[in-house]
């Protein structure tokens, strides 16, 4: 067995290798030999869904892909590709992505086969930059899939059920500058009375609270692209609210050293030095951790945060922040923001894993039946039911079975979403 762990160090991988092939060539002769198999991202997951007890391929040594197209508009990337370590190169040739995640160090693939995301009223999640992908199946046959191909939409966020994803090409778009402003101690019911207009006060908002205290929020991080034309609507909403600007740069997590995170304090910078939370040459976060996230119709938002804003006394002794923040519909299958504009709750937990999966049946079951839990996060909720709060579960199903024909790439946690 192997003593490979996730990046958390709350998972030990099952694996009875880690393979690093060097080519495509190798990759088949590797998925030739037979037996269980998943590919390994950035090992930014919290849960198994990586997992399994055969042989798991990471593909961080084959052959770096970056190709800009003819008109601009699209880059083609090594699935394997950090996005910490592309955008750089994106703004060098004066192009952009429209979206990042927190975190810069995870991998293309990775995040887009789990929905990973951003965040902004306008911004669609990581997969919705997808316009076009490469796979090996397990049979060793590659296919290429574009958008608007039959398969494509249940293809994007894959779980890691179609085989393994050789590159992704990206929309991009002319690169621009973001400057990130930090507010502190608005009025929760405030916020919540005006959520609409607090979401899209720009480009990308996160709401940030420990839940030590319910009638006020830790801090709000608005994220604005420049050139500004918002800021007297921003600084006078703010200002309704009772929040104040903060005076030095922040940090998520209350008394943590604010040195990993990105400039604030309105400094303008590239996109991706901005969009980020975190710098990627930082530990990202608090390091040690668990995260769950659970993203709603932005109809149920306010229900939601009013449920979690009830449990706070449970919540409060095993977190270290909760993260709220909005992403765009897509058409993916397996996206939580498919068919609707959601909000985002995410919780970065202390490191006690048996404590936080004792509370969050407790949470799921407060939030609304619409809540689709992020599928590399912890979450408790029961397969089935997870799997019916998706119209297309059925037909991702079926597309898996003609990818995976041996059911190779099918491990506990696929089971246990009847996939």
């Amino acid at each position: 067995m192997s003593s490979e762990r996730n990046w958390a160090g709350n998972l030990t991988y099952r694996a009875s290798a880690v393979a690093h092939p060097e080519s495509v060539d190798e990759l088949g002769a590797l998925l030739a030999q037979g037996g269980p198999v998943r590919v390994l991202g950035s090992r930014h997951c919290f849960n198994d869904i990586a997992d399994t007890e055969g042989v798991l391929l990471a593909l961080d040594r084959l052959p770096s892909v970056f190709e800009v197209n003819a008109d601009r508009t699209a880059v083609r990337v090594s699935g394997a590709a950090r996005y910490g370590d592309i955008a750089p190169l994106l703004d060098a040739e004066g192009l952009a992505l429209a979206n990042l995640a927190s975190l810069p160090h995870i991998s293309v693939a990775g995040a887009v086969a789990t929905g990973t995301h951003g965040s902004g009223d306008a911004i669609g999640s990581l997969a919705s930059a997808v316009r076009g992908l490469t796979i090996l199946t397990p049979s060793g046959e590659t296919r290429r899939l574009e958008r608007g191909d039959a398969d494509f939409d249940g293809a994007v966020v894959s779980l890691g059920a179609l085989g393994a994803v050789l590159d992704v090409t990206l929309d991009v778009e002319p690169t621009y500058e973001i400057a990130q402003h930090v507010f502190e101690h608005p009025d929760w019911d405030a916020v919540l009375a005006d959520f609409d207009e607090v979401t899209s006060i720009g480009t990308s908002v996160s709401l940030f609270s420990t839940w030590e205290r319910t009638d006020v929020i830790d801090q709000i991080w608005v994220k604005q692209r420049l050139p500004e034309a918002r800021e007297a609507a921003r600084v006078s909403l703010f200002e309704r609210l009772g929040a104040v600007a903060a005076v030095s740069k922040r940090h998520p997590i209350l008394g943590v050293d604010p040195i990993a995170c990105t400039e604030q304090l309105g400094v303008a910078g590239p996109w991706f030095e901005r969009l980020p939370h975190f710098r990627l040459d930082f530990t990202p976060s608090a390091g040690a951790e668990i995260q769950s996230e659970y993203l709603v119709p932005r109809e149920d938002a306010v229900a939601a945060i009013q449920a979690v804003r009830t449990l706070a006394g449970q919540i409060a002794p095993l977190l270290l922040v909760n993260e709220i923040r909005t992403v765009r519909a897509d058409s993916l299958w397996l996206s939580p923001s498919s068919g609707t504009d959601v909000v985002g709750l995410h919780f970065t937990w202390k490191p006690d894993e048996a404590a936080v999966r004792a509370l969050l049946p407790t949470i799921e079951a407060a939030l609304p039946a619409t809540a689709r839990p992020h599928w590399g996060k912890v979450f408790t909720l029961d397969g089935a039911e997870t799997r019916s709060r998706y119209t297309r579960g059925d037909d991702f199903a079926a597309l898996a079975a003609r990818y995976d024909t041996d059911r190779r790439l099918v491990n506990p946690y696929l089971e246990r979403l009847g996939l």
